[in-house]
This record gives C-alpha cells, sequence and structure tokens, in this order.
C-alpha cells in the first residue's frame, strides 16, 4: 500500500471543525475526500456514513431526521452527501438545535451549492474547505506557497534547479490523482479513460439526468485541448455539435463536477478595453493531456504546440491549490486587452497589491515576454510587486524594475 501522503489542508480543515458546526469537503472523484475526513475525525468520537452504500443511502433517505441525529454527542461524517441531498434540511435543523462545534463533516463530489436539488446552502452554520488533486509539494512532502513566498519578498535571482524541461513533461503527464502516482504511464491512461466514462455516464445522471454524456465528454476533450484558452462558446458550440445556448450548461456541469476551471478577466478599471472572456482548463494537467491526447513523450520537444498550454495548465492549477493553505490571501485572473496585450496570470491579493506571471515553455526568457507585464508594472504603480515569466530555466534572473524570470519548479522549490 502507498504511504498517505500529507494533505497541506488539513491542520486549517481541523481548525474550522474545532470552532464551527459543519465543515464540507468538495472535490471531484478521487482527489481522497474519504480519507481527508477520516483523517479530520481521527481521534473524535465519530461515525462515518457514505452514501455510495445502497444500504445507508435507504437508510438516509427513509429517516433523514433520524440519520443526522444518530450520534449527537460526536462527529457524523457523511460521504458523498449530493447523492441525498435532502439530507441538508434536517442537518440545518439539527444545527440549529445544537450548535456545538464539530457536529457534521460533508463530503461531496459536486459542488452542493450549485446543484438546482440543493435545498438550502447552510450559510452561517458550515465551512467549505476545496480538496483538489494533489499538488506537487504534497507529492514532494514540502510547503509550496509560491506567491505567499514572493509577496514575503523571496529573491527570484538567486533560486536555482536541476527540473528540466523533460522533468515537467513527466510532471505533467503524472498529474494528481492519489490512486495513479506511482504507476506506468499505460496503467495512467486506461485509468483516466475509465475515470472520464464512469463520470459522465453514471455520476452526471444523479446531477443533470436528461443531459447527453457523449456531448458532455466533447465538451471536455474541447477544453482540454485548448486548455488555459479562453472560453469562445461558439467555437465549442462547432466543434462539438451541439447548440450554443447549450454549452453554458455543459461547461458549468463540468465545474460542478471539479473537473474544468475556469479563470476570471481581471477588469480593475486599468482600462475599458478588457477582454470579457474567462479561460478554461482541465483541473487536472494529467486528466488534461490524456483528454488531448498527448502523452509526456509528445512534449518533450520544445516544438509540439501543445507544449505551452499544458506548462500554463500546470502553473495555474498549482496556484489554484496553493490557495487553500497560502499564507496570503489572494484570488487568480488572467488579464487581455483588445490589442492582444495579455497576462497569463494575474495574482490580486486582499490588500490590492498584484503580482503577475506570465508562463513560457523555453527556456530563454526574452523582452517580449514581458511585454503585458511591464503595461501592468507602469499602470498600477506601488500596487504591482513584481512580474514574473516562469518557464524552463534552471536559474531565476533580473530583467528590468520588479521584473525577473523563474523556473516554473519554484512553485514547489522555493
Amino acid at each position: 500500500m502507498e504511504p498517505l501522503l500529507p494533505r497541506h489542508s488539513l491542520e486549517w480543515a481541523g481548525e474550522l471543525l474545532g470552532a464551527f458546526p459543519t465543515v464540507v469537503i468538495q472535490g471531484a472523484r478521487q482527489v481522497g475526500k474519504s480519507t481527508f475526513a477520516e483523517l479530520l475525525v481521527s481521534g473524535r468520537n465519530a461515525a462515518l456514513a457514505t452514501l455510495d452504500d445502497e444500504r445507508t443511502l435507504e437508510a438516509a433517505t427513509d429517516d433523514p431526521a433520524a440519520f443526522v441525529d444518530q450520534i449527537p454527542d460526536g462527529t457524523l461524517v457523511i460521504d458523498e452527501l449530493q447523492r441525498a441531498p435532502e439530507l441538508i434540511l434536517p442537518i440545518k435543523a439539527s444545527i440549529d438545535r445544537n450548535r456545538r462545534p464539530g457536529r457534521f463533516v460533508l463530503t461531496g463530489s459536486s459542488d452542493l451549492l450549485r446543484l438546482t436539488r440543493t435545498p438550502d446552502s447552510l450559510a452561517g452554520r458550515a465551512i467549505t474547505v476545496n480538496l483538489r488533486t494533489l499538488s506537487q509539494g504534497e507529492i514532494r512532502s514540502r510547503r509550496d506557497d509560491l506567491l505567499g513566498r514572493l509577496k514575503a519578498g523571496a529573491d527570484a535571482v538567486r533560486f536555482t534547479t536541476d527540473s528540466t524541461r523533460s522533468d515537467y513533461a513527466e510532471i505533467i503527464a503524472r498529474g494528481g490523482y492519489p490512486e495513479v502516482l506511482s504507476v506506468s504511464d499505460r496503467l495512467r491512461a486506461s485509468w483516466f479513460d475509465s475515470y472520464v466514462g464512469r463520470l459522465l455516464e453514471r455520476d452526471v445522471s444523479d446531477i443533470a439526468p436528461r443531459v447527453d454524456a457523449t456531448r458532455l465528454h466533447a465538451v471536455l476533450r474541447l477544453v482540454a485541448a485548448n486548455q488555459t484558452g479562453e472560453l469562445v462558446k461558439a467555437r465549442i458550440a462547432r466543434d462539438a455539435n451541439v447548440p450554443e445556448t447549450s454549452v453554458t450548461t455543459y461547461i458549468d456541469l463540468l465545474e460542478i463536477m471539479y473537473l474544468v476551471g475556469t479563470l476570471r478577466p481581471w477588469t480593475p478599471n486599468l482600462t475599458s478595453r478588457q477582454a470579457s472572456k474567462p479561460k478554461a482548463y482541465v483541473t487536472d494537467p494529467g486528466l488534461a493531456l490524456r483528454l488531448a491526447k498527448t502523452t509526456a513523450d509528445h512534449l518533450k520537444p520544445l516544438a509540439n504546440p501543445y507544449l505551452g498550454a499544458a506548462m500554463e495548465g500546470l502553473v495555474v492549477t498549482e496556484l489554484t491549490k496553493q490557495r487553500g493553505w497560502s499564507s496570503e490571501e489572494f484570488e487568480l485572473f488572467h488579464f487581455r486587452d483588445r490589442t492582444g496585450l495579455e497576462v497569463d496570470i494575474v495574482a490580486e491579493f486582499f490588500d490590492g497589491s498584484v503580482i503577475g506571471i506570465e508562463v513560457k515553455s523555453g527556456s530563454t526568457a526574452k523582452a517580449e515576454h514581458f511585454a503585458g507585464l511591464r503595461t501592468l508594472r507602469d499602470k498600477l504603480g506601488e500596487r504591482f510587486l513584481g512580474g514574473y515569466v516562469l518557464n524552463a530555466s534552471q536559474q531565476g534572473s533580473f530583467f528590468g524594475d520588479r521584473l525577473r524570470t523563474l523556473p516554473v519548479s519554484a512553485l514547489w522549490e522555493l
């Protein structure tokens, strides 16, 4: 059996459970939610009920009030709650009778707040922890927090790494699902195919019974093929042979299932000419690569046209994971104006300061790589903390006032 890898969100989730009645752990299937929940309640008086078990599901739906109150002095863990959202109102009523911290841990493979069948949000009663596939820091048992360290003044120029473009190709292909970290490429590919097939054929029926799974699969593949590209719904509708009016529904479903994420455009009134389209990406780089019918070996040559998108997808997904435990609170966006000037990732901290990131697949930085970053620097003034080009080099470098390069591996090694 593979050893359990540390999840950086566990400590924070424990603090939340000690302060509030309910903690909701949400994320895609097979990211480790059940194991996380078990670790979270380790040492507590707790009971675990999984609604993937048909007998448990029948008991829960037969008498919901008795089911949720079965351990009044401890913690009840209800796994895969999206299978019985009718339990939410009895949970709400139970909490209102007894607001003791640590009453419930709920897990879900769908975003419960966005399900039409969810009867209540549990607002003021529950705190959500989003659990994603393993970060590169978690895989290596390192505390990865790139933006927190850059904001604190880490010296990018002195950073060095042994990682190469070939290493990044392998890292992207492996992804972060715990189940397939250590298996062969062929086994991992088979697992990805089965994973997506079962999700879209079976699990989607719990959320949207009338959706065509074949068309949903086509939309997912198109997002993967255009990883971190702007979400142009007309293009997806054409290529997937679906009505354009249906594309929003399909993207929403894939987001609800945590298979797809989006980066909103950054619009802080810097200019009236900013783009309005979000970027879309498959939330695990390995799964995206498989859906795009590409392999690590195909990625290794610099000329591969998918390499840049795959590298940017790796950076976006790693930073999204790190939001869960970073020393700094921040939001992630992208910036693009109608002249084509863009910045791949804009991280805005809660104090209004900004770090911009460009992602390049080559190992040599060029002046044009900093065009968008320079524009942000000049417009934002002191709000602009720094602009970084993350690439396949092995050494950080200076490129002007508050402009630097960094190897991509700084995400988990800095």
